[in-house]
């Protein structure tokens, strides 16, 4: 069952679970009036109301809300009680044959056998009868019945399971009162329309096929422009702060991951071995060698550093790479960009001595903190993702060295509290090889998600055997820094399409300008200008002649170009353009240079805003 998250007054919290239970048996006794013979899965509250699931005896739809939310008013109206009743196993079961609910049956005998159960409780309120734990309201009456509303129909497995009963799922919202209740469906409504998924597939940026594959995205046009524009950006951050750019391959030999360690026990998480088979003069096979597709990218940097003698002059060395790597992801769990098989991450590794961790550290935070700037985030907290000793499945998960877990997580805590930055503790959150800092986004569609990474590596280089000569002539083990300010370009484009709603600023957006001229006469003229600003490599061009220029307006708005032109003949008469932006009712007349020089010194600062002269 879904869990339930308290919040606020504790007090209110556990009423408003009360309500929230209640009117899922509420719902329940609505649908099996408006579809009789129906059977119950699951009808537990969640964080923002509940959900029931049941096997229909016909489909129900959204079209039938209106009716089951009648029905449900009125039941509460009746003022309904909630009755307890505790029986011992054997009359439980005889209870539940009697109600002949299978799917109730097969999870109470799971309850009593493998739990040690020796007896259950059910409730009824009015002819419901439903197997429960509880808690619920006195009477029907103490829901307020303008506080909650249905949401949605799903598809559900039986249990989670795929091989199991596919149910109908319907969710609905539920409050303590009804201003509550329209202020969050309006920022359920809104986060809706900013849905990545939603906007990707209507501005043209992603697609997914499937006869390339689950989870593997196709880059359109428009969204190649975004990737592009953010590996430019992570480029100039780089080399700034002395990165050297490398590439490697998209598969190795798979000895590589065991010697990374992630073989075997992340093997779940890669995709299948390729074996390459050689024929021998018989027509007998023999595998030859297996490959890997690599899952991430630090592995090849690692032989990257081994290619050459280090000194400790060479330190730190700073390595990027804008990787692709593959991951085989359940596929319950791929969704959009924000859960994909096939990522390109902005990736870097960099090979220190311990004194210089804690300035590695603080100059990666810095570089995080003007990335983050340029695009105006600020919704986002720091988590010290720590091991977990305790942790029952540690001797896989984590590299077992007390002494260097103790150490390098002193030092990350050092960093955050030398920089004034504030914290939540992540324990049992640690990459397997170290401790990290995790930077949590709460998108606007209500999302957490660990959008940024910097992870300390105390046990690769020497699984690699990496070395150094330091300045007493002997050989030392680096350490190991990963970071990925822009984490994968799949989930950061997802969390841009919603942060921006698809309207992205100029500099990053994949159209720039579009050129509406009054009539087709004037077309020459806006050729000239975009044969102009595509000299200064602006992304520019015309709209079709073929339309009203009210319709072309309405165009780009639904495209959400940021700058459209409007060309007619008094804009030919005086050599100026009529620049209308994207979210802005006023319209501004210049000349062309000028608008050419406010585009280019606009796109140059990445300005969130239209720099007008």
């Amino acid at each position: 069952m879904a869990r339930f998250e308290h919040s606020g007054d504790e007090q209110a919290q556990d009423e408003l679970y009360r309500v929230r239970h209640s009117l899922a048996h509420v719902l329940a006794q609505a649908v099996l009036e408006l579809r009789p013979g129906s059977t119950l899965g699951f009808g537990p509250p969640i964080r923002d109301g509940f959900y029931y699931d049941f096997v229909l005896t016909s489909p129900l739809t959204e079209d039938d809300f209106p009716e089951l939310e009648k029905r449900m008013r009125q039941i509460i109206k009746k003022g309904q009680k909630f009755y307890r009743e505790d029986l011992p196993a054997s009359e439980a079961l005889a209870r539940i044959a009697e109600m002949k609910e299978p799917y109730k049956r097969e999870y109470a005998e799971e309850l009593l056998a493998r739990h040690g159960l020796d007896g259950l409780s059910f409730y009824r309120n009015g002819p419901f009868l439903d197997m429960c734990e509880g808690p619920h309201v006195e009477t029907t009456k103490a829901i307020p019945r303008d506080a909650f509303r249905l949401r949605s129909v799903a598809g559900a497995y039986w249990r989670g399971d795929s091989r199991n009963v596919m149910m109908t799922r319907i969710y609905a919202w539920a409050f303590a009162d009804k201003a509550t209740l329209e202020a969050y469906v309006s920022a359920y409504e809104e986060a809706q329309a900013r849905d990545h998924k939603k906007l990707g597939r209507e501005l043209g940026i992603f697609k997914i096929d499937n006869d390339i594959g689950r989870g593997l995205p196709l880059w359109l046009p428009n969204g190649t422009v975004i990737r592009d524009e953010l590996e430019k950006l992570a480029k100039e951050l780089e080399f700034k702060a002395g990165y050297k750019r490398v590439a490697t391959p998209h598969l190795a030999r798979q000895e590589l991951y065991y010697t990374s360690g992630h073989l075997p026990y992340y093997a779940e998480d890669m995709y299948p071995a390729m074996e390459l088979v050689e024929t021998d003069e018989s027509g007998e096979g023999h595998i030859k060698e297996t490959y890997r597709l690599k899952p991430m990218n630090c592995p090849h940097h690692h032989k990257v550093y081994a290619a050459e003698p280090r000194s400790y002059r060479d330190l730190p060395l700073r390595l990027a790479e804008y990787g692709q790597v593959y991951r085989f992801e359940s596929s319950g769990a791929v969704s959009g960009l924000l859960r994909v098989r096939g990522m390109c991450m902005n990736d870097a590794h960099i090979y220190c001595t311990e004194d210089q961790i804690k300035d590695e550290f603080k100059a990666v935070l810095a570089m995080y903190r003007e990335a983050y700037a340029v695009f105006d985030l600020k919704n986002y907290k720091f988590r010290l993702s720590r091991w977990d000793p305790e942790d029952p499945k540690g001797r896989d998960k984590y590299v077992n060295n007390p002494q260097a877990w103790e150490r390098s997580e002193a030092m990350l805590a050092e960093v955050l509290d030398e920089l004034g930055i504030d914290y939540v503790d992540g324990k049992g959150e640690a990459a397997f090889y170290g401790p990290k800092i995790d930077i949590q986004f709460v998108t606007v569609t209500g999302r957490e998600e660990s959008v940024s990474t910097i992870q300390l590596d105390f046990s690769m280089p020497s699984r690699f055997d990496l070395r150094y000569v330091g300045s007493d002539g002997a050989e030392h083990t680096p350490y190991c820094i990963h970071r990925a300010p822009f984490s994968t370009h799949e989930r950061f484009v997802a969390y841009l399409i919603e942060h921006f709603g698809g309207a992205f600023p100029t500099w990053i957006a994949p159209l720039q300008v579009q050129l509406l001229t009054v009539s087709e006469q004037y077309d020459g003229y806006a050729n000239a200008i975009i044969e102009r600003l595509r000299g200064d490599f602006v992304r520019a061009e015309l709209a079709s002649s073929n339309e009203t220029l009210p319709k072309k307006i309405r165009e780009g708005t639904v495209r959400k170009i940021p700058n459209l032109l409007i060309i007619g003949e008094r804009e030919v008469a005086d050599g100026t353009v009529t620049l209308r932006r994207y979210g802005h009712k006023d319209q501004h007349s210049m000349s062309v240079d000028a608008f050419a020089d406010a585009l280019t010194r606009t796109i140059r600062t990445r300005s969130l805003e239209f720099l007008l002269p």
